[in-house]
């Protein structure tokens, strides 16, 4: 049985052991699925895996077993490859069979040459997902992942390269259907966008049938690839990160199995087989337009589309998933599911045993950074662990976007707020709401036709992910077409949980789970669904030191209590009582009798919603009557407020 160094540095190892084997184990695809799952059913197994968020690309080596931490940005169409191929060894005649399956390239010996027309060879399917690190995944989250990896990975310079360079001139020597005999060959089939290639680097194209009749491509290597692609190639490829300044590697992830449960946002952990060779950033564009002309499927795939889809490897890595994982979240300090293993039962039932001491540091550690505004800090906790737990139609259940209004305007505070709140949720980003970048940025994702491609926007971001929108630096200014429908896409991402991704020809709705926080000085112009007016209790002469000196007095220990608690109050089922169902209903009729004008449906809506999650905060997963009525209480302070700012200035509601 391989060890851990020979499953996790040498997987191919492992899966052509189990090839071979593959008269007597029958299936052997899913032996090797299965093997990989059992070895990586420990979290300590796991962990013993590289991690490309932690690693950087040079220090892994090539075709190891490694994970990557990711949101899937995109979906390329299906390709085919050769699953299992045939090679004729031309001094012998000898024909061996060789699994396609987790390669880009196929291996071969010398004197061994791919037979594309063998009757044993098997093309099979995979999908490509180009994946990007977690959107505005916070700093925490990133040094906690890396604190738990066990993984050691030594630069991947001190392994020597399998294949044998070779010059751009010997290549020029190589006819149609016969290479250079010391060349260690490297092929194999795939299908794009409707024809045949043969995954090889930039230089002569030869023709060749593959007993379908469609037309294919042979690239052959070239020595010195990245020094002699033309200099219009020379400039790094857009990685389309949804966030500016997000750092990390993209990976294109080769996915061999339900592929169908993904979709794109989601976020996933992917085990797989790390596939760097220089090949794979060939870009042929030296077609003359006599040969297009003669074979016009030979560039049915765009210049734009070729980067795009075939990027260099040393920027966008490819992994061929041996195992795939959609996560519930990406909190390192909570179980990867809350039902079935023992473990994740032990940790909840740890956490909701001291979940009220817990919100009672919260509430005060809020409060502090709302400037001891207690109410506000009470507003913000049912926001923070508020989530879409269901739809029904249209309707979003659960979301529960707080407008803070009466907040400074300079934008200072806003911005501190966000980098208190980016130190307990996972994922977050702070949008200043200014003219310049309302109508400059691109927050809709659009499908780029020539390139194929979705490319990405702002608000193309992973479920749970905080996002605080500082409409206190809006200033007087005129909004644009792209400004307008900005706002727009805010506007029905708000309501709606919804962003709709620009197809060109038409709107396609990508439903989202997504937090809001508006910061304004007054009324906020885009919807919520609750508002508070922020009432500050002290005025610090420094705000910015005062933020800072209240992160330095919280301990880690603290604040991973409260990280703790927000992503685990996200992840419970919640329920209503038929009792309370009557009772809570019962007074809504009463309410009504006594002042018509005191309640509407709307405040009925938000009552229930303020009152599961004032439940769910105090560690309970049904409604009791102690909590509806502390909902009833909460409310009439925040109207209350409004009320005495209309007597002050009477234009604030």
């Amino acid at each position: 049985m391989a060890g851990v160094e020979d499953w996790i540095s040498a997987p191919l190892a492992v899966v052509q052991g189990l090839f071979s084997q593959r008269q007597a184990n029958g299936d052997w695809e899913k032996n090797v699925t299965d093997y990989f799952h059992d070895k990586l059913q420990g979290n300590r197994s796991a962990a013993s895996v590289p991690c490309l968020n932690d690693v950087p690309l040079h220090y892994l080596k090539p075709n190891s077993l490694v994970r990557f931490r990711c949101m899937v940005q995109d979906m390329f169409d299906p390709e085919f490859y050769m699953g299992v191929y045939e090679t004729v060894d031309t001094n012998t005649s000898a024909r061996v069979l060789h699994f396609g399956k987790y390669r880009d390239l196929a291996e071969s010996l010398p004197q061994q040459e791919v037979d594309l027309d063998s009757r044993r060879n098997v093309t099979c399917e995979r999908q490509t997902f180009y994946c990007v690190p977690v959107p505005g995944e916070s700093p925490w989250v990133k040094d906690a992942y890396t604190c738990s990896s066990q993984a050691r990975a030594c630069a991947s310079t001190s392994y020597t390269p399998s294949r044998q360079k070779r010059s751009y001139e010997e290549d020029e020597d190589v006819g149609p259907c016969k290479e250079h005999p010391t060349l260690v060959r490297q092929q194999l089939v795939r299908l794009t966008r409707g024809y045949l290639s043969i995954c090889r680097p930039h230089a002569g194209d030869t023709r060749t049938s593959h007993g379908l009749g469609e037309p294919k491509r042979l690239e052959t290597e070239a020595a010195g690839l990245q020094q002699n692609q033309p200099s219009s190639c020379s400039s790094a490829p857009d990685l389309n990160f949804p966030l500016p300044g997000e750092k990390g590697p993209a990976c294109l992830i080769k996915v061999y199995e339900g592929w169908d449960s993904f979709k794109v946002n989601d976020i996933i952990e992917v085990y797989g087989i790390l596939s760097v060779d220089p090949a794979l950033s060939a870009v042929n564009e030296d077609r003359d337009a006599v040969s297009a002309l003669l074979d016009p499927s030979d560039n049915m795939e765009t210049l734009e589309e070729q980067r795009a889809h075939c990027p260099p490897a040393s920027l966008v890595p490819r992994i061929h998933s041996v195992v795939t994982w959609k996560l519930q979240h990406n909190n390192p300090l909570l179980p990867g599911t809350l039902q079935g293993t023992e473990e994740s039962k032990l940790f909840v039932s740890n956490l909701l045993c001291e979940v009220s001491a817990v919100r009672a540091e919260l509430l005060g550690f809020l409060s502090h950074a709302l400037l001891g505004d207690s109410l506000a800090a009470e507003y913000l906790i049912i926001h923070l662990i508020s989530t879409v737990y269901a739809r029904r139609d249209v309707l979003p259940l659960g979301k529960f976007t707080l407008n803070l209004s009466g907040c400074p305007r300079n934008g200072i505070f806003s911005e501190l707020l966000y980098r208190i709140l980016q130190q307990i949720v996972p994922a977050a980003h702070y949008l200043p709401m200014t003219i310049e970048n309302m109508n400059k940025l691109r927050f809709i994702p659009h499908k780029d036709y020539n390139a194929n491609r979705l490319r990405s926007g702002l608000l193309q971001l992973s479920a749970h992910t905080s996002l605080l929108l500082d409409e206190t630096l809006l200033e007087q200014g005129q909004l644009d077409t792209a400004g307008v429908h900005n706002v727009t896409a805010l506007g029905n991402l708000i309501t709606w949980q919804k962003v709709d991704y620009d197809f060109s020809y038409h709107r396609m709705e990508f439903p989202c789970n997504i937090n809001v926080l508006v910061t304004s000085e007054g009324r906020s112009l885009l919807p919520s669904d609750c508002r508070v007016h922020l009432q500050p209790q002290m005025t610090p002469p420094n705000l910015e030191q005062y933020m800072g000196a209240l992160l330095s007095a919280s301990l880690p220990s603290l604040l991973n209590k409260f990280r703790s608690y927000i992503g685990l109050l996200r992840l419970l089922d919640y329920s209503i009582s038929d009792e309370i169902t009557k009772a809570v209903e019962d007074d809504f009729v009463e309410m009504r009798k006594n002042d018509p004008q005191s309640i509407s449906a709307d405040d009925l809506h938000r009552l229930l919603v303020v009152s599961r999650l004032l439940s769910l905060s105090s560690g309970q997963t049904t409604l009791s009557r102690e909590m509806w009525l502390r909902a009833k209480q909460l409310e009439q302070q925040r109207k209350s407020r409004f009320r005495e700012q209309k007597h002050v200035n009477g234009n604030e509601l």
